[in-house]
Formats: C-alpha cells, sequence, structure tokens
C-alpha cells in the first residue's frame, strides 16, 4: 500500500451523512432498549460515576473537591448537567445519554479516518459497522461507563492526524491536542499517547514540525498537568490518585496482605498478555482480531505504519497495567474463573476494525462492496451464531458481578424511600451504599460522606460529640459501621433498624436515631436536635483524631 498522499482524494460526503444518521438511530435505539430492560446500571462502577457527576453540585460542600481522586474527571463533568435531574439520576440515562453520544462520534470519526488514510469508502464503512455491530460495545455505550467516550477521543486523535498527515496545517495539530487533551481527561489510556503524538507531529509536520508539537505539548499537556496539581491541592500529594488509599494499586497491596491470591499476570508480561488477549477474543470475537491482525500484518509491512502504532497502544497500556497489579482481568476460562473487567478488552477492537478495512482495501475496487459485506459477516459471526445476551461477555459480567449488590439496593431504597423525611441527614460511606440515595431519590446533599469534610470525619472520630444524623447507611466492618458501634457503646441513642444480608456480600445496616418513642414504630420518624455538648469545662477535643485521644498541649496528638 502506498504512503498515505500528500492530497486528499475528493470523496462524497452522502456515506458519511448515510452513516451518521443510522449510528445514531443504532445508538439510541440500544440505549433505550437497555434502559427498559433494567440493565443501566448493572456496572457498579455505572453507577458510582453517575454519583459522583452528581455530588459535584447537590453536596452539603459543593466544590470541585467532590470530584474526586482516582476517576479522572471529564466523564463526570459531561454527565453533570443531566444528573441534576432526579429522574436521569435515578434511572441512569445522566449517563448514558453522554456515552452513546461519545460512541456516535467514535464512529464516524473512525470511517472517517479508515476512508482517508486508505482512499476507500468501503473500508470506511467496513470499519465502522464492525465497530458499531460489536455487541459488547454497544451495550458499554448504553449505560454511564467511560470506554465509549475514549473512543472518541481516540478516533479523533486518528482523524486528526490522518489529515496533519497529509496536510502539516497548525489547524489539524491542534485537531489532534484537543482530542488528545480529551483522553488525558477520560482515562489514564490517554496519558500513554503522548509522547508518541508529539513524536508523531514533529515528524509529518515538515518545517511547523516544531510548532505543531509545541502546541501540542502546551495543550494536550494541560490535562495530566491539571490532575496533578487537583490531587496536590485537595489531599497534598500529586500522585494521590496512583498509590492514595482508595487507589486500585492501595486496595490490592491491602488484600493481598490479608491473604487474598495476586491477581493473574502480576510481574510477568507473558501471561498479562495472555489474559488480556483472552478477554479481547471474548468481546471482539476471534474472527475479527485474526482477520483484523492480517490487516494490520500487510499494513506494517507495506507501510505506513504509524496508524496502527497509535491504535495498538491502549492495549499495550493495560498488559503493561496488568504487570505491574493496577488493573486485574479475569475471564471464565482462566484461572480465577470468573469475570472482571473483561471490557479491557475492547481497546483492540478500533485496531481491528482497522486491519479488516485494510484487507477490503486491497480488494479489486470493482469487488469492494462484496469483500465489505464478506467482512462485516465474518467479524460479527460470533454473535449471528450465538445471539443470546449470555454470549455478550460485558453484559454477562455486570450481570453476573451485580446480582447481589442490586438485590440490597433495592431493598433498602424502597425501605428509605417510604420512612425518610426531607431533611434527615444520613451518614454514609460514598461507596455502593450512595446508590440507595440514587434509587429512593434522596438529595446528596442530605448525606454526610467522605467529600465533606472535615465534619465526616469528626462524625467518625468523635460520634459522642459531632455525629448528629438522623441516620447512617453502611456496610458491615467499614468505618461509619464501626463508628455507630462506637456510638452505641457511649450511650447515644442510634439503633440499627434493619440489616440487609446478600450472598458473598458483607450486610448492609440501615442505623437510626432513636426517640423517646416506640423505636420499633417505624411509621413516625422523628428528627431530633444534635447533642449539646457539656456546659462544664471539658478537656479540649481534637475532631479529627481517633475516639479517646485528647489534644497534647501544643495541639497535635500525644
Amino acid at each position: 500500500m502506498p504512503p498515505v498522499a500528500e492530497e486528499a482524494p475528493r470523496h462524497s460526503w452522502v456515506p458519511p451523512l448515510v452513516a451518521a444518521l443510522l449510528l445514531a438511530m443504532l445508538a439510541a435505539g440500544a440505549t433505550w432498549w437497555v434502559h427498559l430492560q433494567g440493565y443501566t446500571q448493572y456496572y457498579g462502577d455505572a453507577q458510582a460515576h453517575l454519583n459522583i457527576a452528581r455530588r459535584v453540585l447537590d453536596s452539603q460542600t459543593p466544590d470541585a473537591m467532590q470530584i474526586g481522586t482516582v476517576w479522572l474527571p471529564l466523564p463526570h463533568l459531561m454527565m453533570m448537567p443531566l444528573a441534576s435531574n432526579d429522574e436521569l439520576w435515578a434511572n441512569g440515562l445522566a449517563g448514558a445519554i453522554p456515552a452513546s453520544i461519545c460512541f456516535w462520534l467514535a464512529g464516524l470519526m473512525l470511517m472517517l479516518a479508515c476512508r482517508d488514510y486508505l482512499g476507500s469508502t468501503w473500508a470506511g464503512v467496513t470499519a465502522l459497522a464492525l465497530f458499531a455491530l460489536n455487541p459488547n460495545l454497544l451495550y458499554l455505550q448504553a449505560t454511564p461507563m467511560t470506554e465509549p467516550m475514549f473512543f472518541m477521543a481516540l478516533c479523533g486523535i486518528l482523524f486528526g492526524c490522518v489529515r496533519f498527515a497529509r496536510r502539516a496545517h497548525l489547524g489539524w495539530a491542534l485537531f489532534v491536542a484537543v482530542f488528545a487533551l480529551a483522553g488525558t481527561l477520560i482515562r489514564y489510556d490517554g496519558w500513554f499517547l503522548l509522547p508518541l503524538l508529539a513524536v508523531f507531529l514533529l515528524w509529518k509536520g515538515g518545517a511547523r514540525g516544531w510548532r505543531a508539537a509545541l502546541l501540542f505539548c502546551v495543550v494536550a499537556g494541560a490535562g495530566p498537568l491539571w490532575w496533578l496539581a487537583h490531587n496536590w491541592w485537595f489531599w497534598g500529594d500529586a500522585l494521590e490518585f496512583y498509590h492514595g488509599p482508595y487507589s486500585a494499586k492501595a486496595i490490592y497491596l491491602r488484600q493481598v496482605a490479608s491473604g487474598m491470591e495476586p491477581y493473574p499476570g502480576d510481574g510477568s508480561y507473558l501471561e498479562s498478555a495472555r489474559y488480556y488477549l483472552a478477554a479481547a477474543s471474548a468481546v471482539a470475537g476471534w474472527p475479527l482480531l485474526l482477520a483484523g491482525f492480517l490487516g494490520v500484518l500487510t499494513l506494517l509491512v507495506r507501510g505506513p505504519r504509524w496508524a496502527a502504532a497509535l491504535l495498538g497502544l491502549p492495549a499495550a497500556f493495560y498488559i503493561q497495567s496488568m504487570q505491574n497489579a493496577g488493573t486485574p482481568i479475569f475471564v471464565p476460562e482462566l484461572w480465577p474463573n470468573a469475570y472482571y473487567n473483561t471490557r479491557y478488552g475492547l481497546a483492540l477492537l478500533p485496531l481491528a476494525c482497522f486491519g479488516m478495512a485494510v484487507l477490503v482495501r486491497h480488494a479489486p475496487a470493482r469487488f469492494r462492496p462484496f469483500a465489505a459485506s464478506l467482512a462485516i459477516v465474518v467479524g460479527s459471526l460470533p454473535w449471528l451464531l450465538s445471539p443470546g445476551l449470555d454470549n455478550w461477555v460485558v453484559w454477562k459480567e455486570s450481570a453476573v458481578n451485580s446480582q447481589q449488590r442490586r438485590q440490597w439496593l433495592g431493598d433498602a431504597a424502597t425501605y428509605l424511600k417510604r420512612l425518610h423525611r426531607p431533611g434527615e441527614e444520613i451518614l454514609l460511606s460514598f461507596g455502593d451504599p450512595t446508590g440507595v440515595l440514587q434509587l429512593a431519590k434522596i438529595p446528596l446533599r442530605e448525606s454526610l460522606h467522605e467529600g465533606n469534610h472535615p465534619r465526616f470525619r469528626a462524625s467518625l472520630n468523635r460520634p459522642q460529640y459531632f455525629l448528629w444524623s438522623e441516620w447512617a447507611l453502611c456496610q458491615s466492618g467499614d468505618a461509619v459501621s464501626r463508628a455507630m458501634q462506637r456510638a452505641v457503646a457511649r450511650g447515644m441513642l442510634y439503633e440499627k433498624v434493619r440489616e440487609i444480608r446478600a450472598r458473598n456480600s458483607a450486610p448492609l445496616e440501615i442505623w437510626r436515631r432513636r426517640s423517646a418513642f416506640d423505636p420499633t414504630d417505624m411509621r413516625l420518624p422523628r428528627h431530633l436536635l444534635p447533642p449539646r455538648l457539656p456546659a462544664d469545662p471539658v478537656e479540649e477535643i481534637d475532631p479529627l483524631a481517633e475516639d479517646g485521644a485528647p489534644l497534647s498541649d501544643n495541639g497535635e496528638d500525644p
């Protein structure tokens, strides 16, 4: 295949317009169907993304700190306007709609990039069809998940690079930089792309290469720099997202220290690649991966090669992350024979679609419509032969892993919706229990959680002085549960009014402040004022210190 031409061939805009319309119909239809089936929030991460988006504005302390520290901010900012609507927040469409729009943009830009890069409209149609008809991605784009959003950034980068390679205009360098900036604020995969893209612009830019690379570094580099500054400003550590207590690495190290077996692939690139390719085969289908690999191999032999390198980097990122114990992937056919993060295998989907488009481009011009049709059928073969939902691995993972969580979320939401009155504060850890408030449509500003510093910590560490919430919602053994037990031990009027058990999950506890009336009569909830501090002089108390630790003379913990 010859290198990309200096001047782009003239293509009709009719196929892209038709494709845009059909893709919009497909995305909207799939999103609505998933919503009607009740699958939108099967993923716990999907519900968590929505609640983070909601709490930025709906909080006792609304500020930038509510964005959090581990997950990057742009998905939550995109969901935030719709998440302010109670109905869209509760049913999950506040996050599914932005994901669907990003899926639509990703498909269009992948089609245009393949068409321009390979000089064939049918090649672009092939890549788009294989991308859009993958049932695992089609399900993900109907949920509040971040993978479709990152594909928008990746395909936008690819399209901009194709145009820049034809005509080294600074406008296309800025186009690439803007989509790269978006990618760095959606998923950490985007950070992995920046060095290659800067070198690419410098290489293809000719006399303008230095200016293009500098422009790119300033714009795209602002994403990681802002996130480092955000973590430093609010948590005192620029790398809090990487090794802080809520980071994936810190959680993993605590689990291993408590006796859990190390993740598969930890410390081994070969084992990591083995598990990753198993996940990619399950979610993209082995016919598409095999044919796409042949197409990419053809591209690597005959050039140009940079597009294959760009689209292959996200998969390389995951293999590196698995080897470094930052990202586990479980597949049913390999130990521990479970489902976990199989969706990460979709990172190879754009590359596989691109490789299949290369094969279509090699067919004689008059046979390309037939070659495109054959390629689409072959790439979709696993889903055509076994069309059931159980063969949609990403959906299957979300259904299996959320079964217990969905059970106690629904029971607890029904209970609180019946008994909670507006204005009654709920103490909780901002995690799965927050989903109870979402389903019950209780505003997050009526909750007290980790984002509400310093009062949240004071309530946990010194409940006898600073805990006056009417309700507490927690899982057995977590920080809030331990604080409630300490409060009861010190004579505070709280009672565990409900414990909801589910298999393979810590019980969900609902605590409530007792009134002077019958504590078992839950039909007439009463809100009591916070307990008053003693009038007599007492020792100075540090509200953030652990229970029972007075201050030393210099104001520090002894």
